[in-house]
This record gives C-alpha cells, sequence and structure tokens, in this order.
C-alpha cells in the first residue's frame, strides 16, 4: 500500500483541520459513521465521506458496487485526503482477503494516497494487542459472520465465541440508537462472557451505535472493545506524521487510549 501523504498541513490552525480522512460508506447518506467519529477523534481531524449504494449483505450486491468504489476513490482524491477508508466489514468479509487487498493495492496506485478498509484496520489494531483469540458480536447473519470469522482466521485471529442477532441490512439502517447501545452490552457481554480466553472484543458494524458501551464493557473485561470508527481512526492517527498534534480522549476506550 502506499505511503501516507502528508498534505503540507504541519501547524494546528483554527480553520484548517490538520488531518483528513476519506471514508466511503458503503450506503447513499451518512449518519452514526459521522456522528461517532466526532465523539472519538481528535480536535483538528476532519472526516470526508462519499457513498456507494449497496442493496444486501451479499457478494453479488457488493461486486455490484465495485465500479462506484473507484469513482468514489477518485472523488476523495480530488478532495485531497490524507487517507481513504473503505467502510463496511461486511463488503470485506464477502469478498474475501486476498480480493479486498488487491482493490486497497489498486485504490493507492490509482490515487497515491494510503488505501485502507475496516476489517484490516480491526486486524491492524488487534495485532497491536496481541490478539489471536477474539469474541465477536454482530448484527449480521450467519452467512456474514462466516465469512467474517474466515477472514480474521486468514490474518491468524480465530473468533472463539460469536453473539449475533442476525439483521437484514434494510434492518440495520433504522434501528434506534438507544436500542443499538442496549444491544451492544447485551451481546458484547454474552460473547466475552462465553469465552474467558478471548483477549479482546469486536463489535464491527458502521451502523451500530456501541460508542458508549465500549467503556462499559472494558471496565466490566478488562479488555480492549473495537468499532469501526475507533479502529479507523486509530489506524490514521498511527500513519500520520508524528507527533500527533492532537490524541483522542481515552475515555472511549482501549484502542483511543493508545494512539
Amino acid at each position: 500500500m502506499a505511503a501516507f501523504r502528508p498534505t503540507g498541513r504541519t501547524n494546528m490552525s483554527i480553520v484548517s483541520p490538520w488531518l483528513t480522512l476519506g471514508y466511503v460508506i458503503p450506503h447513499l447518506y451518512t449518519d452514526m459513521d459521522a456522528y461517532q467519529f466526532y465523539r472519538v477523534a481528535p480536535d483538528g481531524m476532519m472526516l470526508v465521506t462519499t457513498g456507494l449504494n449497496l442493496k444486501e449483505y451479499s457478494l453479488a450486491a457488493v461486486e455490484t458496487e465495485l465500479p462506484a468504489l473507484w469513482r468514489a476513490f477518485d472523488r476523495l482524491k480530488k478532495k485531497n485526503v490524507d487517507r481513504i477508508s473503505l467502510s463496511g466489514v461486511p463488503v470485506a468479509s464477502v469478498l474475501g482477503r486476498k480480493k479486498m487487498r488487491e482493490i486497497l493495492d489498486e485504490g493507492a496506485q490509482r490515487t497515491g494516497i494510503a488505501c485502507d478498509t475496516d476489517l484490516e484496520a480491526h486486524i491492524a489494531t488487534l495485532q497491536r494487542f496481541g490478539v489471536t483469540k477474539l469474541a465477536l458480536a454482530t448484527r449480521w447473519p450467519e452467512n456474514v459472520n462466516t465469512a467474517l470469522s474466515n477472514y480474521l482466521k486468514e490474518a491468524g485471529i480465530e473468533v472463539v465465541s460469536l453473539r449475533a442477532q442476525g439483521r437484514s441490512l434494510d434492518q440495520n439502517k433504522v434501528s434506534s440508537p438507544l436500542a443499538d447501545h442496549e444491544l451492544a452490552l447485551e451481546l458484547g457481554r454474552a460473547a466475552l462472557a462465553a469465552a474467558p480466553e478471548a483477549q479482546a472484543l469486536l463489535l464491527p458494524g458502521g451502523l451500530w451505535f456501541a460508542i458508549h458501551a465500549v467503556p462499559i464493557l472494558e471496565a466490566e473485561f478488562g479488555k480492549p472493545v473495537l468499532l469501526n470508527i475507533t479502529s479507523t481512526t486509530w489506524a490514521a492517527l498511527n500513519a500520520a506524521p508524528k507527533p500527533l498534534q492532537q490524541k483522542p480522549d481515552p475515555k472511549w476506550g482501549k484502542v483511543m487510549a493508545g494512539c
């Protein structure tokens, strides 16, 4: 993948972001991704989003959107972002790790900007913590959970506990933030309790409002809890020129505290 490309914003300014993350959302709108990003990201970091129009959690639906993905990468290049990331763990999961990494490499060559995806950011974060055994909680159907587990296995990470409430993409789009917070606590606790050997918990899903569940679950179990937005933000900050001009608030959990 291409190296991190600094844009010349070397001094903190109240009128200019010092780090921009280009984020390709699988949907035509942005809501929970941005809402959660601006809570966990440090001051001066900006999210620049563009979207696909994913219809469902399937390989056929993802492949239909690949031409739009290249247009989204080109669009973010024109916005001069520092890093590009593809949101959507199901997208990467159903494509498989080999194909997903090929797409990221091609995107980096096409744009000259480092390209990432939430799932590869999760893997990098888990590897930083030395995690090889993982508890997983999702709002996805069995086929997505199986594909995700296989993807992680290729990276040397074993899912030792899984708790899921299978929903369609349309159902997840209209879910209640409060209900989702409570579901994150319910499924996260069940997944961790079922596997004491698990070294971390993954709560994937850009549409899942779970940031407030992270510090609660970490306090109860003493293990890192990862969300899409925390892993992807950590990866962007970790690749940025050092020292960071601002750091995120560690109250959002072990991932953010490690930036």
